[in-house]
């Protein structure tokens, strides 16, 4: 008996404890997108409950009240259809369903992460005379990179904006897939190597934000954390101050180091960057050799260049760029790291490996290639003869 009354109070402490390790950032944001969003889940919730509620109290109910033992319920064998509670059945889940559809449909436009702000927050609009603040991100292995082309800086690993002042995100990624996410300024967006995402967000109050990757990337990705500060215009310009005055010089060198897949980065400041290196970083041609991806769909959209490409298959290979560096990339498959999977032979139960006596199946595990087929052509620009 002790022990099943000490087993009680821990189940009965264990709902405290989940309480306790939430973080309810979500439902109390401080950013206007991040509030619209909260909004949005909270009428979803109730809009639902308005089914779900009366579904399980009835349940409940019928279960109770046509219990075998409570003779004095009516039980009719022969009933088989009622018109007023076939319109309750179907108008409820109806009427709901197109609010829901109605919610949903504006909702997707209002919030549309591309679409420019149109307020500061629901009592106050965008002042005429507000120029937005303009912030390039780059997801790298296992950090997170800033530019502030309108400033001349950058950062790594720490953001900073004012109150009040609309923001224009402009998101990519250097190798592998990456979700930029700050739950108090609003919802997460994808960064994507060679394709450049946007979103558009204000924050309304003082104060220091987790912002972080929530689209796992590999090994580091447990740390690729950042802080967001949200400052008065004071405040503001006196951290851009403070980054000029302490940081160094963030060049194409600089960053090809940078770019590496490191771990748990410090957070560091770059008093100036080069003006094209974003989109360098944007079109995959900042390691020297490298053809620009807009200079690639550009050939492609004048019609290719014919057999003659051949000759941009090295400039044209993106994922093996640290092959040679003893680096190894963050995936385990051809394409990202530029080196096959290694295929372990299957072996016997005495240990030895398993030999491949059928006709055709002479496997070459490394290179995976098979007798009878032809490998794949190298990657050209364009095959048009």
């Amino acid at each position: 008996m002790p022990k099943l009354t000490k087993f009680s109070r821990l189940l009965s402490v264990l709902p405290l404890l989940f309480l306790a390790g939430c973080n309810m950032v979500v439902m109390a944001p401080s950013g206007d997108i991040a509030v619209q969003q909260r909004d949005l889940i909270v009428i979803s919730t109730v809009l639902m409950l308005l089914i779900i509620i009366p579904v399980i109290f009835l349940t409940l109910l019928f279960a109770w009240r046509y219990r075998r033992s409570n003779t004095a319920a009516a039980y009719d064998p022969e009933w088989h259809h009622s018109t007023r509670l076939e319109i309750v059945i179907w108008a409820a889940p109806l009427a709901i369903i197109i609010a829901l559809g109605a919610v949903t449909w504006i909702s997707t436009h209002k919030l549309d992460p591309y679409r420019p702000l149109d307020r500061l927050d629901a009592e106050r609009a965008i002042p005429a005379d507000t120029k937005p603040l303009t912030v390039e991100v780059v997801a790298l292995d296992w950090k997170w990179l800033f530019f502030y082309p309108e400033l001349g800086i950058a950062t790594i690993n720490e953001l900073a904006a004012p109150v009040d002042m609309p923001i224009n995100f402009k998101i990519t990624a250097s190798s592998v897939m990456n979700s930029f996410y700050i739950p108090a300024l609003a919802g997460q967006i994808y960064a994507m190597p060679g394709m450049e995402t946007k979103l558009h967000a204000v924050i309304n109050k003082e104060g220091e934000y987790e912002g972080f990757s929530a689209n796992y990337s590999g090994a580091g990705f447990s740390h690729m954390r950042f802080k967001f500060h949200g400052l008065t215009r004071e405040g503001f310009d006196a951290w851009v101050a403070g980054v000029k005055q302490q940081g160094t010089m963030l060049n194409r060198d600089a960053y090809l180091k940078l770019e590496k897949p490191s771990e748990k980065e410090p957070v560091r400041y770059f008093a100036g960057a080069d003006t094209d290196l974003y989109d360098a970083i944007l079109n995959m041609c900042a390691t020297p050799g490298k053809m620009c991806m807009n200079e690639m769909m550009h050939i492609d959209m004048m019609g290719g260049g014919g057999k003659e490409s051949a000759e941009n298959r090295e400039k044209l290979q993106y994922d093996h760029r640290h092959a040679g560096e003893g680096v190894v990339e963050p995936a385990a498959t051809v394409p990202a790291t530029g080196s096959p999977a290694q295929i372990e032979p299957p072996k016997t139960p005495d240990g030895n490996t398993m030999q491949h006596d059928m006709p055709g199946m002479d496997m070459q595990h490394e290179g995976h290639s098979m007798p009878g087929m032809s490998n794949p052509a190298p990657a050209q620009l364009n095959n048009n003869n």
